[in-house]
């Protein structure tokens, strides 16, 4: 049985988030395991409460993972520096594990979910433990201090987060003008990766790219292989999006 941890924070109508990503996780036919770090109420238009857990209790969830024999992890919203601090000392009890990392900062209607000290702490804990960091432009923005809004931006953005300390980052274009492009660098690459725009929006891409990418390194795949498998995955999530909640969400399949 292949095990991917998904790490990250609660959404009560799991539009994206910790359950979001199990169900991603557990339909790519994988068994999920969990660790909360922090618990929201919101709904498709707005935060209403955002609560960390206490680090002692992150810590403790890590250590209950140990016999699980945890393939890879999944880190998404984080919501306090102590929460990424204690999130980055439980991974270092995995070493050699590959860590992807999803640094969401603010809801998709734009609450914040992660300060600046939180974002602070993810760029100096927890980029040089991913094995691939896969911020959106904002995000990417965000963490850069400077603006990133054209593909030429992209490919700056990518080597200085590599040059940081990821092993890789992909920088999500999903929201340039024109066709979407993905920027992936390496130690080694970098390569754009475009695509035509699918008509629709869905809720939780960025969770379901992430954790797809995580589930097939945890069954030894390459990090293009990956990449490519779940690009395509999130291409027919959003093709076959379903309603719920005044939004539209993922209707989970399990991808060739």
């Amino acid at each position: 049985m292949i095990v991917v941890a998904t790490v990250g924070t609660t959404h009560p109508l799991a539009f994206a988030g910790l359950v979001f990503a199990a169900l991603a996780i557990a339909a790519d036919d994988a068994r999920p395991a969990c660790v909360v770090a922090g618990v929201t109420a919101q709904d498709a238009a707005r935060v209403t409460a955002r609560t960390p857990l206490p680090a002692t209790a992150i810590a403790a969830q890590f250590e209950a993972l140990s016999d699980a024999n945890v393939r890879a992890f999944h880190v998404g919203a984080l919501l306090s520096a102590e929460s990424v601090d204690a999130v980055a000392a439980g991974l270092r009890r995995y070493p050699g594990v590959p860590v992807v990392v999803d640094p969401v900062l603010a809801a998709t209607h734009g609450d914040t979910l992660a300060d600046d000290a939180t974002r602070d702490a993810i760029f100096d804990a927890l980029l040089p433990r991913a094995t691939l960091f896969t911020p959106n432009l904002n995000e990417a923005s965000a963490f850069l201090q400077r603006p990133i809004e054209t593909v030429v931006d992209m490919r700056e953005a990518a080597r200085a987060f590599v040059d940081r300390g990821a092993s890789a980052a992909l920088i999500k274009g999903g929201h340039l003008v024109g066709a979407p492009t993905d920027v992936l660098a390496t130690r080694d690459t970098i390569a754009e990766l475009a695509s035509p725009r699918v008509d629709g929006s869905l809720r939780g891409t960025g969770d379901l790219l992430a954790a797809t990418i995580a589930t097939s390194l945890a069954r030894g795949a390459s990090l293009d292989r990956a990449i490519h498998r779940a690009r395509e995955r999130v291409r027919r999530a959003i093709e076959t999006g379903v309603p719920f909640a005044s939004t539209r969400v993922a209707r989970f399949s399990v991808p060739g």
